[in-house]
């Protein structure tokens, strides 16, 4: 690190005793060389799945001219099977409480040491690029990805691919318009190209728009840290002493906030300074061998009031709601012209000083599998596989569009699919819940005070959770009005543009699936099909209650409430960007502070909750996913008054709150050449419903009981949790 903060993210008494534990780790074995002909360009391989679905006719404005400049792409390479088979062995020593290994969290040298690529490959590899004509700035320490720019013309002349300027719902960009090709003799090293275009992911972050369903009581029910303490039953941790005091918990940015001083703003009011006054924020451009720009403030010059610096003052927010005394640290890189910023930090952090390590992650972005290629996927899975071997944990946002991470926010033409970012093994994917009281026409009154707490809060208990779906084709909305989901998806309400429900045509709700383009390339651009596969499922997900006999990763894991007031609650967020209209939050009450819903927000205060967790047990847990489906497990076959509709407002015995009503399923019609693609639609109808398969009314997906695609393992008591948790021995 070339820069560092007065908290250095983890000069902390725990960081310290959990790096140095890691010295006592015994990894065997080293990379050795694969690449042993010589390089024919005579003879060239296709790298699949690494084309974006805008690349068609209709976005094409031309070919850029040879000296347009690619800045900082990243060359992902891969380990040999030999190693990448002894990591995953490893990792499952790691993680198991029988093993020597248990715990013994690897330093960032030791994973370089013995689970990188041969430097005699890496030195092949940046020869070649060095041969084409292009710079190579940097190599990550463990030598899978190669920072490199040059010109269109270059990589026509050694990938084989032309760039062309693109144009996509009136915003211009630029993008390959094939799958790269390279010599035969590089593939055994070469993954791919993280990205040749500058299409980056999406906050997973739904802004509390100004309608709601409508509902009987007329009232909403923002909530601020108070309630999600009381809801979830995190305040006996706070009692006991667990605050998040020695943890580091980072979020992960490609812009700096617009202004600190939110933060400090919505601690002060909403109470939580006062109680627990030792929490910092930092922010930090990590620095390492990823060339690493500090991005200061970066708005969105599309939409100057909904830029990712809302992301970013939501994740360090609420993750201090969850963990009020930790140490919130925002790491963000500035976009490449290629390049994701975030992807960049999270690389530099888990590659740089083992001190430096956080104990926990949180990143609110995504894609969808078959839209991020399978080079950008594989450098996801190698980032997210490296910081559990170190002990980090990850969380990630499971998506906003329910069941079709692709549709982008409109009626689905893509059909099913999960987000790439959030769908490895190696990460906790978070899922996003509402509140079921009005569709099931329980008096708000039993879960909310009718007078504010000097913190703001009302909350009472915890609250019946259903899976956030602000869609016409969920199941609770239509049933609440007397209509089916086809019925009220073609009313004139919702097909109608100025219609009070046309905003219900949009793909917003928590999202979940399996995976099923991990790898490989689709046969239509951005579809799960062709040579498309799914990531293997973990041992871990496999045989819990619910969970399908699908041999592939399934999310979310597990979920909190995301909605952004389609059943009347949300969550509220101290953000004085002035370009989205909000005033400085001490001039106003809270009320009248901008409203959110997205698993942008479930995300960070799981990661969270998870650092109160590792203070408890007094060490870092990797993949915590390992214990949560264990206790899921047991609490699925030996009781069922965990049910999120009945369970016990307090006093519940529950570790996870099991959702059994509502779905994710989305509207849809008609994509490529008027192909319906999961999408039932009876003839006449203009939109149909995501359904599994596409010839019956089969809805994508339904809560049930035990894991669902809806919801995973459920919500969370997490005083419950944190009490569920194995101690640790002979290990940090």
């Amino acid at each position: 690190m070339t820069r560092r903060s007065r908290t250095e993210y983890l000069i902390v008494t725990f960081g310290l005793l959990s790096w140095a534990s890691a010295v006592c780790a015994a990894p065997t074995g080293h990379p050795t060389r694969v690449i042993l002909g010589p390089i024919d360009e005579s003879k060239l391989v296709v790298l699949e799945g690494n084309t974006r679905p805008e690349a068609n006719a209709v976005n094409d404005r031309g070919r850029v001219s040879d000296d347009f400049q690619l800045d900082h792409m990243l060359l992902q390479l891969k380990r040999s099977d030999e190693r990448e088979a002894a990591l995953r062995q490893y990792i499952d020593q790691l993680h198991d409480p029988q093993s020597p290994e248990f715990h013994q969290w690897l330093t960032p040298e030791q994973f370089a040491e013995h689970y990188s690529v041969a430097k005699e490959d890496v030195d092949t590899v940046t020869a070649w690029l060095k041969q084409h004509g292009f710079t190579v700035h940097g190599v990550q320490a463990n030598g899978l990805i190669i920072d490199f720019s040059g010109t269109a013309g270059m990589m026509r002349s050694a990938w084989h691919t032309e760039i062309h300027n693109r144009e996509v719902n009136g915003v211009k960009h630029f993008a390959n318009i094939s799958d790269p090709r390279i010599p035969a003799a590089l593939a055994s090293v070469v993954a791919g190209i993280v990205s040749i275009h500058n299409f980056h992911p999406k906050p997973m972050l739904a802004p509390k728009p100004k309608y709601t369903f409508t509902n009987p009581y007329g009232t909403f029910w923002a909530l601020v840290p108070g309630d999600i303490a009381t809801i979830y039953n995190i305040n006996p941790a706070f009692a006991a002493g667990y605050t998040g005091l020695g943890q580091a918990i980072m979020v992960v940015e490609d812009t700096y906030l617009y202004s600190k001083n939110d933060w400090d703003e919505f601690r002060k009011i909403l109470g939580l300074t006062a109680k627990y006054p030792n929490a910092t924020l930092t922010q930090e451009s990590p620095q390492g061998y990823l060339a690493c720009t500090n991005p200061y403030f970066q708005g969105n010059p599309v939409d100057p009031g909904y830029g990712d610096d809302a992301e970013a003052i939501l994740d360090v927010e609420w993750a201090s709601a969850a963990a009020p005394n930790a140490a919130i640290v925002l790491a963000a890189c500035v976009d490449t012209s290629t390049t994701f910023g975030g992807l960049v930090a999270i690389e530099n952090v888990l590659n740089g000083p083992a001190k430096n390590l956080p104990s926990v992650i949180s990143m609110s972005y995504g894609e969808a599998e078959a839209w991020n290629g399978a080079a950008f996927n594989s450098t996801l899975f190698f980032a997210f596989q490296q910081a559990v071997a170190e002990g980090v944990s990850i969380f990630v946002s499971s998506g906003d569009e329910d069941a079709s991470s692709a549709a982008e926010g409109l009626p689905s033409t893509y059909g099913i699919g999960v987000s790439g970012f959030t769908s490895t093994p190696y990460n906790v994917s978070v899922g996003g819940l509402d509140f079921g009281f009005i569709p099931d026409n329980v008096p708000p009154s039993t879960y909310f005070s009718s007078t504010n707490r000097p913190d703001y809060s009302s909350a009472l208990s915890y609250i019946q959770e259903v899976p956030w779906n602000d869609s016409c084709a969920g199941g609770l909305a239509a049933s609440y009005l007397g209509l089916t989901p086809i019925a009220l998806c073609n009313s004139p309400e919702v097909t109608n543009p100025a219609g009070p429900l046309n905003f219900t045509l949009n793909a917003v709700g928590g999202s979940g699936g399996p995976s099923g383009c991990a790898n490989g390339a689709p046969a239509y651009s951005g579809v799960v099909g062709g040579t498309c596969t799914g990531y293997s499922k973990p041992a871990w997900q496999r045989g819990v209650t619910g969970n399908p006999n699908d041999g592939v990763r399934d999310i979310p894991d597990v979920s909190l409430f995301a909605s952004n007031g389609f059943w009347s609650s949300y969550y509220i967020a101290c953000w004085t960007n002035p370009a989205g209209g909000f005033p400085p939050c001490a001039s106003v009450p809270p009320s009248d502070w901008s409203g959110w819903g997205g698993t942008s927000i479930s995300s960070p205060i799981m990661a969270g909750i998870q650092a109160l967790i590792n203070e408890k047990t007094g060490s870092r847990w990797g993949n915590p996913n390992t214990v949560y489906y264990s206790i899921a497990r047991k609490e699925f076959s030996t009781t069922s008054v965990c049910n999120s509709n009945t369970v016990p407002k307090t006093g519940s015995h529950c570790v996870f709150y099991d959702i059994t009503q509502g779905d994710i399923d989305g509207a849809c019609q008609a994509g490529y050449a008027g192909f319906l693609i999961n999408c039932y639609k009876p003839a006449g109808m203009a939109y149909g419903v995501l359904a599994t398969p596409s010839y019956y009314d089969d809805p994508a997906y339904l809560a049930t009981p035990g894991w669902d695609f809806t919801s995973g393992i459920g919500s969370v008591n997490a005083w419950n949790l944190i009490q569920a948790f194995p101690g640790v021995s002979g290990g940090q």
